[in-house]
């Protein structure tokens, strides 16, 4: 019995380690508004504002145009996981270069919109892993082969987070509860597991470093993880996206992540 909850929590520890990859935000710097100083700067100053306002508008619309094409795909990978896993790859990155864009127009905006979706199940679909996993698997990826449902919930104070891995008929092998904050103009979640639940039936209470020293000691954690805890931090990662069908993320391991809603 001991070695299968450690087996089961192993297998936890991976799907924890989806939350643990990390992008620095970017931000679009702001253009510099020249002033006319005489005549001839006046004459050209429409012109420049011209060009500028083309070009500003030109690439607005590649970018809705690319978020538009990698969402398709990734709907449609989230429903039928019959994708191309190269493809999906592909389309996440695709949407995160591109929603950074999006995220430097309206920083505050776009952060909350995000924020007003994530509420609710995820199902997560597809994952990359750490960026120390993709070196020891060849740099493959694939679709992720076990029900992990990633709750979260807004609406409390604190927000709570649960990432829980389950078996047939919906049995929670293993479910990690905690907390998490929300930095709506980074598009950044911190949190930390404070509770373990096995078959459903056993809770224990852990404490801070717990969830991360859980996944190193079983070697698969992420080691940034371990490290953030040791300086007393939370572990964190980026939203990228979410809407009515579909969230996507990158975090403090360096790993991309397919989310699809659980709808009752």
């Amino acid at each position: 019995m001991a070695r299968f909850f450690l087996c089961c929590l192993a297998v936890m520890t991976s799907a924890i380690t989806v939350v643990a990859f990390s992008a620095p935000s970017s931000m679009r710097p702001r253009r510099k508004i020249i002033s006319p100083s005489s005549s001839s700067s006046s004459s050209s100053a429409p012109l420049l504002s011209s060009s500028s306002s083309t070009t500003t508008t030109t690439t607005t619309a590649s970018s809705d145009a690319e978020i538009r094409e990698a969402n398709e795909l990734l709907r449609r990978a989230a429903r039928t996981k019959l994708e191309n896993p190269d493809r999906v790859l592909d389309a996440l990155s695709s949407l995160e270069r591109n929603c950074k864009l999006k995220f430097g127009e309206d920083p505050v905006a776009f952060g909350r919109d995000i924020m007003d979706n994530i509420s609710g199940e995820w199902r997560l679909i597809f994952t990359t892993g750490t960026r120390e996993r993709q070196e020891r698997s060849g740099g493959r990826v694939n679709y992720f082969p076990l029900k992990a449902i990633q709750k979260f919930d807004v609406a409390t104070t604190p927000m709570i987070i649960e990432n829980g891995i389950y078996g047939p008929w919906d049995v929670p092998l293993l479910r990690f509860t905690g907390d998490f904050d929300y930095d709506a103009r980074r598009r950044k979640v911190e949190f930390d597991f404070d509770m373990i639940e096995i078959l459903g039936l056993l809770k224990v209470r852990l404490g801070r470093k717990d969830a991360a020293k859980i996944g190193g000691g079983l070697g698969l954690g992420s080691a940034n993880n371990e490290k953030l805890a040791d300086m007393g931090r939370r572990a964190f990662f980026d939203w990228i996206s979410a809407d009515d069908e579909i969230a996507t993320a990158r975090g403090g391991g360096g790993g991309l992540a397919l989310w699809k809603r659980v709808v009752d």
